[in-house]
């Protein structure tokens, strides 16, 4: 069968061959145009936090611009194929998170596949979810949540950034091992969903701990629990889901890959830049007061974290009977 232009394209770069320019080296990278990456969710999560971070940090190490490009949208898939059939050059670039290896298990039929279409780079960083809710509601522990759930079945709902992202699974996990009955409100983005949160047309959220923690201390939502599985340094005082639910756990990892084909040198050398950006003395204090920390590892490191990531996942969705529509 013909190979088509895409994997032409790909075959011969990853053969080290710049189209009518010789060959490629690590040192020629990057020497043109702008570098992309691209966040395939909505602005103010995680993920386009710390890549607006990382573009600001990779300016002066990469000499060129780096700019962020939010495509939000079915769960993360409209985003993560434009990376994954963008020229493997080394110009663009995909912020992504565990929401891609659930995605592996909820989305069958989604246009690409994860480890055969696109290429580990480096893992970002990790932190965990926080469970709050709307301060007009009644509970202020998670065994008062749970009781005032099971009390009135189908009277709550929780929000998330969209099916398949890390807030929705934690939550039909939360609502599966609470054995709870509430709806699950599903937004485009996380903004989207904590503004609704945040102004009570929906009763509760899991949200990235980073983000959601001056809301917290401003009051506008009401923190019940963090999903660690210890308390964060950051709220102390807030207990652990797991502390009411044995065994729950509900982390958010960020990590950054590229479409595959992608020169190892080049790739390499990102590995190199997003690490040393994201565990330099700065970054480190900067995440620990936002409650994360670093994720450094090597290509090789990060690309097997992915796939054993996959398996959990697939075990928490089937336990908890999780379906995208």
């Amino acid at each position: 069968m013909p190979k088509t232009r895409r994997e032409v394209l790909k075959s011969t770069i990853a053969a080290g061959v710049v189209l009518s320019a010789g060959p490629m080296r690590a040192q020629d990278w990057p020497s043109r145009g702008i570098i992309k990456i691209i966040v395939p969710f909505g602005l103010g999560g995680s993920a386009d936090v710390y890549a607006r971070y990382l573009a600001e940090q990779l300016r002066g190490p990469l000499g060129q611009t780096v700019v962020v490009e939010n495509r939000p949208g079915a769960g993360a898939v409209i985003g993560t194929d434009a990376v994954a059939k963008s020229p493997p050059d080394g110009y663009t670039y995909l912020m992504m998170s565990n929401t891609h290896t659930a995605n592996e298990t909820l989305l069958p039929n989604r246009p690409y596949q994860l480890l055969r279409d696109l290429a580990p780079v480096a893992g970002v960083n990790i932190a965990y979810n926080v469970l709050v809710v709307h301060p007009s509601v009644p509970a202020k522990t998670v065994p008062e949540l749970i009781a005032l759930a099971k009390a009135q079945p189908g009277k709550f709902n929780y929000a998330s950034s969209g099916p398949g992202t890390p807030y929705h699974i934690v939550g039909e996990i939360f609502r599966a091992m609470a054995g709870i009955e509430v709806q699950h409100v599903p937004f485009r983005g996380s903004d989207q969903a904590r503004n609704a949160v945040i102004a009570g047309t929906v009763h509760w959220m899991f949200d990235a701990l980073p983000t959601m923690v001056e809301q917290i201390r401003a009051n506008q939502v009401r923190g019940l629990a963090a999903t660690g599985p210890k308390r964060s340094p950051l709220l102390p005082d807030l207990p652990t889901v797991a502390e009411t639910l044995p065994g729950f756990d509900g982390p958010i990892w960020i990590g950054m890959m590229t479409a595959a084909g992608t020169p190892k040198e080049v790739i390499d050398r990102m590995n190199k830049e997003v690490t040393g950006v994201m565990t330099s003395p700065a970054a480190r204090e900067w995440q620990t007061k936002l409650g994360s920390e670093p994720m450094p590892m090597s290509v090789a490191a990060f690309g097997d974290f992915i796939r054993k990531d996959i398996e959990p996942q697939r075990k928490w969705i089937t336990e908890a009977n999780i379906k995208v529509n």
